[in-house]
């Protein structure tokens, strides 16, 4: 869950500041990571379990986004990968972007992302078996 505090975002030729919550950077990374070649989806926890049951989705599920003593932005990161994945090559990908994007939409950067993987995703987990209404015998 992410921290009470806001961000604040310092405009440099007027003196403005923006604030963002957490939550806000979570869900950019959770969109981001989801997108990432290799990632079977995300760890979700109560609340995107409830939201899930209402019909809304959580798009900063598996993410958890907190503050360090230096005020710099820390990432956690909870994912299922698909299996046969190289791990170690799809966490950097995972890492790299990130970072770029959280960079790119708000002009901050993380001080760390910490890769969680959570599971495998085996094709057989994910295939939808349908069954059939009427048996073979019935349709004649």
């Amino acid at each position: 869950m992410a921290d009470s505090s806001k961000i604040l975002l310092n405009g440099e030729e007027t003196g403005e500041q923006i604030e963002i919550d957490p939550s806000v950077l979570e869900v950019i990374l959770g969109i981001a990571a989801e997108k990432i070649d290799g990632v079977a989806g995300m760890r979700g926890n109560i609340k995107s379990g409830l939201s899930w049951v209402l019909g809304r989705e959580d798009r900063g599920k598996g993410v958890n986004i907190k503050l360090d003593d230096d005020n710099r932005l820390i990432a956690d990161v909870y994912v299922y990968f698909d299996s046969g994945v190289n791990v170690p090559k799809v966490g950097m990908q995972l890492k790299k972007a990130l970072k770029t994007q959280l960079l790119q939409m708000t002009d901050l950067e993380l001080k760390a992302i910490n890769v969680h993987v959570v599971g495998l995703v085996f094709p057989e987990d994910t295939e939808q078996t349908t069954s059939k209404l009427f048996s073979e015998d019935e349709e004649k």
